[in-house]
């Protein structure tokens, strides 16, 4: 990792010392290292200004930044302007009390659910505002943008708020204040897109390594259960060209798609990831469909958006900010939204083999050109995932899963948080 905010604390001294002495030299340490521990803990947007991070490296070799190749050399400030674009959610500090009586900060607990919030986040700007829209500072921003943020702010009655999440994961077994896992937080995004009445997207989450064809089209397509009951019941074959057979739908039901976030829960290995995986991870930031892939490492997630060579380039959520609280008229102060320095970046072999990657088709035609690339993808990297046309008879249909975790082994509840609530087989050569 290339963040310089988090220092080593200083090592004892090899020499002899009398046992009083290093005993003295042992807590002074000590006391340090809680120090530096809180300090990268409880960062906050001020202090970053003080803290040094690495610029973005000289290299001829192509960035690429959720489906968008760069040339480090000539278009730094283009690939700056990009992750600067992207929605920034980190810890936060001193809003509502959730379920209102819980915590009033997700320090040290909420960096999973961040991340969840800046895949999902990506998705809703490329349905509003597009891919290739860019966040400047100061600049007068579009209606739809502070539609957008408002949906994530830090209170009770967001779609997508710290309190949302944290109180919609009880549901999956997950205590407020507790670790997520890409998994458990895919899930309770994909309960809350239900009720977001003004995206209309439709979050699914693919297990058991496998993408079905069919079943991802019949929830983004829904008039086609219906036009298939209407065919049946008054022997109509198809639809004609105003949907004749859907016409009791409501009116959101009758589009021909509603935009599709796909998040796809995968491990890569047991405890490192597996080097056969690596060249295919790097594919899925090369697709223009690409939202990135939420991970990290045991017990500290990161929002992973791009790479370059060997590196990942990520957002980290481990900054604590005072909650914002926006204006009568809805306006938000936005600025921490924001990462407006170089982001960071770690070897790939650091990475977690627990991840979920996410992708996002607005229309059906983004989706098919997503199936065709993967397949072709396939035939010369090893597939992290299935993709099929319709469901495999020993699947069984995700509506009749019991996607809630057991955790009446006590001891699973101490593992880390990448393998903790993970239900999908692990993938091998």
């Amino acid at each position: 990792m290339h963040c310089t905010a988090r220092d080593k604390p200083p090592q004892l001294s090899a020499c002899k010392l009398p046992e009083l002495s290093r005993v003295k030299t042992a807590l002074s340490s000590l006391r340090l290292f809680f120090f530096f521990f809180f300090f990268a803990a409880t960062l906050t947007y001020d202090t970053l200004r003080f803290v040094e991070f690495e610029d973005f490296p000289e290299t001829s070799e192509p960035v690429w930044i959720l489906g968008k190749e760069y040339n480090a050399l000539t278009e730094k400030d283009e690939i700056l302007s990009d992750v600067t674009s992207r929605l920034w959610f980190t810890y936060r500090k001193n809003f509502p009390p959730i379920g209102g009586t819980g915590p009033t900060s997700d320090t040290g607990w909420g960096c999973m659910l961040r991340c969840g919030q800046m895949i999902l986040g990506e998705a809703l700007v490329c349905r509003h505002l597009g891919r290739d829209w860019r966040w400047a500072k100061g600049q007068k921003q579009r209606e739809e943008y502070i539609s957008l943020l408002n949906a994530f702010i830090d209170k009770k009655d967001s779609y997508y708020s710290i309190h949302q999440i944290a109180q919609m994961g009880v549901g999956e077994g997950k205590p407020i204040g507790q670790w997520y896992g890409p998994n458990t937080v895919a899930q309770v995004l994909k309960k809350l897109a239900v009720f977001d009445t003004w995206s209309k997207v439709v979050v699914h989450v693919a297990m058991d390594n496998t993408v079905v064809i069919e079943e991802i089209k019949r929830l983004c397509m829904p008039w086609l259960d219906a036009a298939g009951a209407y065919g049946e019941s008054e022997g109509v074959g198809e639809l004609n060209g105003c949907l004749e057979g859907a016409c009791a739908m409501a009116e959101e039901e009758t589009a021909l798609w509603r935009p599709l976030v796909l998040l796809i829960p995968l491990r890569l290995g047991l405890s490192d990831i597996n080097d056969a995986y690596i060249d295919t991870l790097k594919q899925c930031f090369m697709l223009p469909q690409s939202l990135g892939v939420i991970g990290g490492k045991p017990n500290s997630a990161h929002y992973f958006i791009g790479y370059v060579g060997e590196e990942l380039i990520y957002l980290d959520p481990h900054t604590t900010q005072p909650a914002v609280e926006p204006s009568e008229d809805s306006q938000v102060p936005d600025e921490t939204y924001h990462c407006q320095h170089p982001p960071c970046r770690m070897h790939i072999c650091e990475l977690d083999p627990s991840i979920a990657a996410g992708f996002f088709c607005r229309t059906e035609d983004e989706f098919d050109d997503w199936c065709m690339r993967i397949r072709r993808a396939s035939l010369w990297t090893l597939p992290m995932f299935e993709l099929v046309d319709s469901q495999p008879s020993h699947m069984v249909s995700v509506d009749t899963l019991n996607l809630t975790p057991d955790f009446s082994d006590s001891d699973r509840l101490e593992r880390f948080f990448d393998s903790e609530d993970e239900e999908f087989e692990i993938l091998s050569l």
